[in-house]
């Protein structure tokens, strides 16, 4: 590069620089106002957000992005997130009017990774929240911390007791939590339902309230991002949305109901399948004998994307993992699937039928997209 040209190179990204200074200090303003509208909405007790304004902004940004010369979903994804950051700031001004509103929740597991996220988020909520886990038996003792459930002292102090234990202890833990008759609302989060199934019964006939959950996503998503939860009913519908709805009062919360005996086919589909297809990318290309670097360095946008979404499920819990697969009662039904899938491909390429291929790949493309 000639001197000239390096020169010509530093005095534009120093005025970049100014420009990012500036950006910066118009961030931090717009926040300051978010503020100011976050003690507003707390203090009339109004949604933090507000879907039409969202949109409002998300169309301005979209018309304003040829003369930017980006596209139209760059300038979209900007401003997605500086309204993120806004959310953020406001739902950190409401914390203690929400809390004056929020009830009182133990998390059993609290020390986990899932347990962990939902002492945050059900504190973020406004919630009063404690916590027990045996991994914190060696810990000192601190308010509101428990090493078991023995140790806490009035389970009725409680308006919702969250269940988050390891999948294959969940019936345990639920029977341990049922035999103290609390008067709160017992709330399991287990992946697979039918592990702790006759445990919910058994609460349940013995004057228990439960409601079994299932967060459609791990412990590092965001609370400042759509949430969605699926409530496995075992009664009517919109009588346990309206129990659980209170734990789960945040705005970028989803619920779905799902009757409780479908939870678990739904979930071998959803998670089951899922997360064998990405351990089965990963599994194969182990088995092809290419080198790790010539993959990543010929990768194509295909290979990089599926690549990505492989790893999410491999670098997550195997113990987790292998549970779900284990546990649900419906995985032949999900395997069957996958087997037969895989061998009318195989025969449709090895045959070279192009229509049977259309065909087939059409039909994948409408349950993923919906088309008619």
């Amino acid at each position: 590069m000639a001197p000239s040209d390096k020169e010509a190179l530093d005095r534009l990204r120093e005025a970049i620089a100014g420009l990012d200074r500036s950006l910066l200090e118009l961030l931090r303003r717009r926040m300051e106002l978010a503020t100011e509208v976050g003690r507003v909405k707390a203090a009339a007790g109004a949604a933090v957000v507000v879907r039409d304004a969202e949109d409002r902004v998300l169309t301005r940004a979209r018309e304003h992005a040829e003369a930017c010369g980006v596209s139209p979903d760059v300038m979209e994804e900007i401003f997605h997130a500086i309204m993120r950051g806004s959310v953020e700031r406001q739902h950190r001004v409401g914390v203690e009017a929400r809390r004056r509103r929020g009830g009182r929740v133990l998390v059993l597991g609290g020390g986990g990774a899932m347990g962990g996220w939902f002492c945050g988020f059900l504190e973020l909520v406004g919630h009063t929240v404690e916590a027990a886990d045996p991994a914190w038996g060696p810990l000192d003792r601190a308010p509101g911390r428990y090493r078991s459930l023995a140790e806490v002292p009035d389970l009725d102090a409680y308006d919702f007791v969250v269940v988050a234990a390891p999948l294959a202890r969940t019936g345990e833990v639920v029977d341990e939590v049922a035999a103290r008759h609390p008067q709160g609302v017992v709330v399991e989060i287990a992946s697979i339902k039918a592990a702790g199934e006759a445990a919910l019964a058994r609460a349940a006939a013995g004057g228990v309230t439960v409601s079994a959950l299932h967060p459609m996503f791990g412990p590092g998503k965001s609370p400042y991002e759509p949430l969605t939860f699926v409530l496995a009913c075992r009664e009517e519908p919109e009588r346990e949305r309206r129990r659980i709805e209170p734990l789960l009062a945040h705005p970028y919360t989803r619920i779905v109901a799902v009757p409780f005996a479908h939870h678990d086919r739904l979930m071998g589909w959803l998670l089951g399948l899922a997360h064998l297809t990405g351990m089965l990318f990963g599994a194969a290309l182990a088995g092809s004998g290419l080198d790790a670097s010539e993959l990543r360095a010929c990768a194509s946008t295909t290979f990089t994307r599926q690549a990505a979404t492989s790893l999410s499920v491999l670098g997550e819990d195997p113990a987790l993992y292998l549970d779900i697969q284990r546990l649900n009662p419906h995985r032949d039904e999900v395997y069957g699937a996958t087997r037969a899938a895989l061998d009318e491909l195989v025969a449709l390429v090895s045959a070279g039928d192009l229509e049977g291929f259309r065909a087939t790949l059409a039909a994948a493309r409408r349950i993923l997209t919906s088309e008619a």
